[in-house]
């Protein structure tokens, strides 16, 4: 006797994924076989009957961002000057006190914006 046709509502039509780690697929596999069903099953379970826990990540205040904003741009600044000196040097248009002395500087403003980082907030 075959099984009855299931209602258009039933049906599961819509399919939702997503992609885990390595490492999160192995425990989200290991909770699943713990559970004895489906992927698809055990998924519906957790989502629909509301057996997850989200926590929220706190949202950054407008002044980190504004602070990240700047350091994305002055790290690339540093970048340049630091390859640009250095090509210098290899090329003998810089003195090595001079070469020594901009690397010290800009080291000392990559130390600046970390701190600035670590004490946003």
């Amino acid at each position: 006797m075959a099984r009855p046709k299931k209602e258009k509502a039933e049906k599961l039509t819509e399919p939702v994924s997503f992609r885990l780690a390595k490492a999160d697929h192995a425990a989200f596999v290991a909770k699943v076989e713990a559970s004895g069903m489906k992927e698809s099953a055990f998924l519906r379970d957790c989502v629909l009957n509301n057996k997850t826990q989200i926590v929220a990540k706190a949202k950054t205040s407008v002044d980190v961002t504004r602070l990240l904003y700047l350091c994305n741009k002055v790290s690339n600044n540093v970048n340049q000057l630091a390859h640009r000196v250095n090509t210098d040097h290899l090329a003998g248009k810089v003195n090595e006190a001079t070469y020594e002395s901009l690397l010290f500087e800009l080291h000392a403003v990559t130390q600046y914006m970390k701190v600035a980082l670590k004490n946003a907030d």
